[in-house]
């Protein structure tokens, strides 16, 4: 199958994960937050694992670790800061209504979806540098989206939208990566070395993701039991990327 397709499948896939919200409303309060902390030590260990055993071999394979692909990795690890800091809705407290929703609906919606925008860049760079690298990457970004979109939809239901709505906007939203997606795959075949730049640029983001996003919130659990579990979880995500390797 071509990377295109590869590429346009696997971002329309991803989008659709916006809608994996609505599966964890009827779930109680206490055992989501158990859930969340296994996917959340999965994902920063799917993340740390694509960086540095597929995404950054990959950069340096042909031209070794030049100045070109540390800069790369820099500006993904300041985009995402800055794109963090654009979203600072995550520590709003001001009261809601049905009938007025609150601003931070609409800075999640344009943050998520910028971000959303990013992840299909990404995903179609790697795609058009290797498949199975498109692949692993593909799988970080699942498994860091699925805690971020159950996220993403409860700040949607609690800043005013009704379930409807909110899976409605958080899909539109979600539908950014395409946009993302196709760009990449239409600069790709006209300005030479852009997919090899977004690479290390890509593995910056994840760093940036994991090391600053997820790995705290694992920081500010002290219970042992659920500490063991993070590692377990954690060692996992990054050796299910270690076993892409050999697929």
């Amino acid at each position: 199958m071509d990377p295109r397709m590869y590429s346009l499948i696997s971002v329309i896939f991803v989008s659709l994960l916006s809608f994996v919200g609505v599966l964890f409303i009827a779930i109680k309060e206490e055992k989501l937050k158990k859930i969340l902390l296994f996917l959340v030590s999965f994902a920063a260990g799917g993340l740390l694992g694509d960086s540095f055993i597929h995404l950054l071999p990959e950069a340096v394979e042909e031209d070794g670790f030049s100045l070109s692909v540390s800069l790369a990795v820099l500006v993904g690890l300041l985009l995402f800061f800055v794109l963090e800091k654009f979203i600072c809705w995550r520590h709003c407290h001001i009261p809601t209504s049905k009938s007025h929703p609150h601003p931070v609906v609409f800075m999640n919606l344009i943050g998520d979806g910028f971000h959303n925008f990013i992840d299909g860049a990404v995903i179609s760079a790697s795609f058009l540098t290797t498949i199975p690298l498109g692949i692993a990457t593909t799988l970080a970004v699942v498994l860091h989206e699925i805690p971020q979109e159950i996220g993403d939809f409860g700040v949607l239901l609690h800043g005013g939208l009704s379930k409807n709505k909110a899976l409605i906007f958080n899909f539109a939203s979600a539908l950014a990566a395409v946009g993302g997606a196709i760009l990449v795959l239409i600069l790709g075949e006209r300005i030479v070395g852009v997919s090899q730049l977004l690479i290390p640029f890509t593995a910056g983001g994840f760093i940036y993701i994991a090391g600053s996003d997820l790995i705290p919130e694992l920081h500010k659990e002290t219970n042992l039991a659920k500490s063991l579990i993070q590692m377990v979880g954690l060692i996992l995500g990054i050796g299910i990327m270690l076993i892409l390797l050999f697929i």
